[in-house]
């Protein structure tokens, strides 16, 4: 009995590991508007006729909806939702839903005239309406929908696509792939390890070049490699304790509001950069690295009194001194630019001196500061899946104007995602990471914090968030928005007033932690080599051998090009 029990625990062990191996999460995403469709993704993942083969099998027509599939010249079959009134609604398919799943959507629409955006929506099990993404949908191609939600329930449950003006919603390629909770996060851990880590050989050889067998290696890591950073505030250059608990975690900064026009020349023709420049040398003490937040900020209430009321030509001129004072002072000095920053939700400038004003500063700024990365950094991108605002398809469209403006050509543009989260849809923020990754350029989430109203949720999403982003493997940097404040934190706080962490502090430093755990040691073989699976950083390696008089240190920095398939890292002492 004994034996069987145990067979069957090792049946059961075995299964539940399959099970999270089960399927392979797929980062498949385009942001072109094609003139036939992908194949859908998971083969349609729980879905009956993704692909419409066997005509409107296993979907439904709303009511006021004519419905029918067509076929392209190419012989590609779609379903074609004729709408009389609006919002416009397409087929829709009812489905089971599991409690606690991730479910990742996507679809390939068009509309039978002009553009329309195209939004998906789940009926939830518990009845509620859930966002599940959106696209800029046109006629005469097809363009993708890519993202999700999460079930924290189990029942029957629908998902349709609606645009919000009166056209035909012509749809193909649908998948919905539920994911476990664990294969959800097997898959956040196994990218991470692919992309944050590199085998590395290490070969330890003498002063005559021959290799030192059974030397013995200690590995320190001194300083990550993946960029996680904070905002800052002023108050830092005062309080000690602010200061040690700044600089011993984070390797990069943003200033809060510091270096905004609105700090810098409250009132017209007086500036005052002693602040910043205070910060900055703070940090650069330190060796943190400093990303210029902002340029330009292109809210309406975010401008100066006297900003408002000037012309165009005086707007022009001021804002010419403002970027020539800033960009110039730093130059060389930042590591980043956000230029415009909210550039999708704010019309200011644009409403003022044209639809170009945007393009036209990111190539002043790229020309006097000419390494720094250039960002387009915007809220609600990630956030929230039904801002049509600053979707993916906006965020891209947007970026794609300023980068083929002419003159624009090799700036150094970056995509830069707030993640101001309230209640995180996984799912989707993954899909929209997959799709802002087909710009081919860095990307990076620049002021992460979650809502205290999510409590007793909010450490628990701000965990899910940061793993999420450094998991994904076309984020190349995370910056949290906690900056402190002696009368309290903008939304989030990491610690209380004597820098003692908040349990959100503590989440930060626990995934810090983990982020830089590494082999401390290790043991050359017969021919002087170690393999170390490490992640990304610059290293002290320490090599003890009796050959030695003392122990030997080198410096190395370990980054995606040192596997061991490509080249060994020799230490010469």
């Amino acid at each position: 009995m004994g034996r069987l029990l145990f067979i069957f625990l090792l049946f059961i062990s075995l299964f539940e590991g399959w099970m999270v191996q089960s399927v392979p999460y797929d980062h498949t995403a385009s942001i072109e508007c094609l003139s036939s469709p992908m194949r859908s993704l998971y083969k349609g993942g729980i879905l009956q006729n993704s692909e419409f083969d066997s005509g409107l099998m296993g979907w439904l027509v709303p009511p006021g909806v004519k419905a029918g599939v067509n076929s392209s010249q190419s012989g590609n079959k779609f379903a074609d939702a004729k709408n009389k009134g609006q919002p416009s609604h397409s087929v829709y398919q009812k489905i089971q839903m599991q409690t606690n799943h991730h479910y990742s959507l996507s679809a390939w629409l068009q509309v039978s005239s002009g553009t329309a955006v195209v939004k998906a929506i789940f009926l939830a099990p518990n009845g509620a309406y859930i966002g599940g993404g959106a696209v800029v949908a046109k006629s005469g191609c097809w363009s993708m929908l890519k993202g999700g939600m999460t079930a924290y329930s189990s029942g029957p449950a629908e998902f349709f696509f609606e645009a919000d003006g009166r056209v035909d919603i012509l749809v193909d390629s649908v998948s919905l792939q539920p994911f476990t909770f664990a294969e959800w996060r097997n898959h956040t851990s196994q990218s991470a390890d692919k992309v944050r880590k590199s085998a590395v050989k290490v070969v330890a050889r003498g002063a005559d070049g021959v290799p030192l067998a059974n030397a013995e290696l200690s590995v320190k890591l001194l300083r990550p490699g993946f960029p996680l950073g904070n905002a800052m505030t002023k108050e830092i250059l005062d309080i000690p304790a602010y200061e040690k608990w700044f600089t011993s975690r984070f390797t990069v900064a943003s200033f809060e509001n510091e270096m905004k026009w609105y700090s810098t020349e409250w009132k017209r023709n007086r500036e005052d950069y002693s602040v910043p420049d205070a910060m900055l040398a703070l940090a650069q003490r330190h060796g943190i690295k400093v990303r210029g937040h902002n340029v330009f900020w292109d809210t309406n209430n975010t401008q100066m009194a006297w900003v408002n009321p000037l012309s165009a030509d005086e707007l022009k001129a001021a804002m010419q001194k403002r970027l020539s004072s800033l960009v110039t002072r730093y130059a060389g000095k930042v590591i980043a630019w956000d230029v415009v920053n909210e550039n999708l939700h704010g019309q200011f400038y644009e409403s003022r001196l044209g639809p170009n004003v945007s393009a036209e500063l990111y190539q002043q700024v790229a020309k006097i500061d000419t390494n720094a990365t250039l960002f387009m950094n915007e809220y609600d991108t990630l956030e929230w899946a039904l801002d049509v605002t600053a979707m993916a398809s906006k965020y891209a469209a947007k970026m794609e104007q300023i980068r083929s403006y002419p003159g624009n050509d090799g700036i150094k543009l970056a995509v830069g995602l707030e993640s101001h989260f309230e209640t995180p849809n996984i799912p989707y923020m993954r899909a929209t990471l997959d799709m802002l990754a087909q710009l081919k350029v860095p990307i990076w989430l620049t002021e992460v914090d979650v809502s205290p109203k999510t409590r007793p949720y909010q450490v628990e999403y701000l965990e899910d968030v940061l793993r999420e982003g450094y998991g994904h493997p076309n984020v190349e940097g995370m910056v949290l928005w906690a900056a402190w404040h002696k009368h309290g934190c903008w939304v989030m706080c990491l610690t209380d007033n004597n820098f003692t962490n908040l349990p959100t502090g503590n989440v930060v430093d626990k995934l810090i932690d983990e982020w830089k755990t590494h082999p401390v040691a290790a043991t050359t073989d017969a021919h002087g080599v170690a393999e170390l699976d490490l992640v990304h950083g610059e290293y002290r390696f320490t090599v003890t051998h009796p050959s030695l008089e003392s122990p030997m240190a080198h410096t190395l920095t370990v980054d995606a090009s040192s596997s061991a398939l490509e080249h060994a890292i020799d230490i010469k002492v």
